[in-house]
């Protein structure tokens, strides 16, 4: 066995960067707004087309994957990082030649957005397959670059901007790129196995059909918008309840929210190996819940911040933790249970952040994240429900 895991020591690294790769192409982005509107001439109001672009191409890329079953791991996963690298460079020179800029950069955020969805579905599965002792561990410790990534692409772009100047942000679009464009080399050198042979694995009518699925369903919901709707808004809510500039903001908003996830993940990779997840995830969603409510009733500035930190640890467990628990459970799923659980989490990931900030219209995002509460309770009584059914 120690061999074995020795020989996929390769694969666990190609799917670390794929990771890191997506939170590259999910955050980088966003950063440059401010050029795009500058450079450009982009109304702030076009601008909000690119993250709804990104998330409506990556939720198609999903439903996609789970529509087809006999897909190919190594070339889909290929596939993933070249365009991520092509949309990434593709920034840096396709909107200008367009006379509209904005059709350029939505063309370039399609294409990288294939990437990340590809990313986010066959990465789980991927390691889920690997002999790794303890899988629920690698899962939560594959998740957290996510957030590694995320806290490195904010924190470099915004010293590389302090240094150079936001002028030349086509230079970093390039050298974010290298990253894919290397990972390349390792998904098509390292072992990869499919998670179940695609004469054994369900379909997605298969899994839509099976009543206990629509649970583990919900549970992603859940889980999506309780990482999502604070991830989205933590950096204006910091803006707005201690009155720091947008730099700043971002930096101990999402950044902070970021690294406080990352950490959320990582210890339970490194120690969780003898905590039940279930009880654990129960545990994480109540502490989330009161983060939550520390952070839309508490009149204290600081304190509204330091609930937006504890919610970052709180759901770092929510999003692998559900996909661990239903692979469990489900463990015939394939790639279509991946797929779909992708496109659960993504919607919750929609959501949720949508539904603040239509209740935030009044300029309230306190009263906006208070119903956004609903979130971590509902997923506390997905896992209610799931431990005390039985096996599907």
């Amino acid at each position: 066995m120690g061999n074995d895991i020795n020989n996929y020591s390769k694969t666990k690294t190609a799917c670390y960067l794929g990771f890191v790769t997506q939170a590259i192409v999910a955050n980088f982005t966003p950063l440059l707004f401010m050029a795009f509107h500058r450079e450009y001439g982009v109304s702030l109001a076009s601008l909000a087309l690119i993250p709804a672009v990104f998330y409506i191409v990556q939720l198609v890329t999903d439903f996609l994957c789970a529509k087809f079953r006999n897909i190919n791991y190594r070339r889909s996963i290929i596939i993933s990082e070249v365009t991520s690298a092509l949309g990434l460079i593709g920034l840096s020179f396709v909107p200008q030649l367009f006379a509209n800029p904005m059709v350029g950069i939505l063309l370039c955020v399609t294409v990288y957005a294939v990437g990340s969805g590809l990313i986010e579905v066959l990465c789980s599965p991927i390691i889920e397959a690997c002999p790794f002792p303890d899988k629920e561990g690698m899962m939560s410790l594959l998740h957290s670059f996510y957030c590694w990534g995320a806290v490195g692409v904010i924190l470099g772009s915004t010293l590389f901007f302090s240094v150079f100047g936001l002028d030349h942000w086509r230079i970093l679009a390039c050298l974010w790129a290298l990253i894919p464009l290397y990972n390349i080399i390792n998904f098509a050198t390292c072992p990869i196995e499919p998670i179940v042979p695609d004469s054994e694995s369900m379909s997605m009518g298969e899994l839509l059909r099976n009543k206990t699925f629509w649970l583990f369903l919900l549970l992603m919901v859940a889980a999506g918008a309780s990482e999502s709707t604070m991830a989205q808004w933590t950096s204006a809510f910091a803006e707005a309840s201690l009155g720091v500039s947008k730099t700043v903001g971002d930096l101990i908003g999402p950044c902070g929210f970021a690294f406080c996830m990352g950490l959320g993940r990582l210890w339970y990779g490194k120690r969780g190996q003898n905590l039940d997840l279930t009880g654990y995830m129960i545990c994480a969603g109540m502490l989330c819940a009161a983060a939550y409510l520390t952070a839309s009733l508490s009149k204290v500035p600081m304190l509204c911040l330091v609930g937006c930190m504890v919610s970052g640890l709180a759901v770092g467990i929510m999003w692998p933790g559900s996909i661990s628990i239903t692979s469990a459970r489900i463990p015939k799923g394939g790639t279509a249970l991946f797929a779909l659980l992708a496109l659960s989490g993504d919607a919750g990931g929609t959501f949720g952040p949508s539904l603040v900030g239509l209740c935030a219209g009044s300029g309230d995002i306190q009263h906006g994240l208070l119903v956004a509460t609903v979130f971590p309770i509902i997923l506390i009584l997905c896992l209610l429900g799931i431990r005390f059914r039985r096996p599907a």
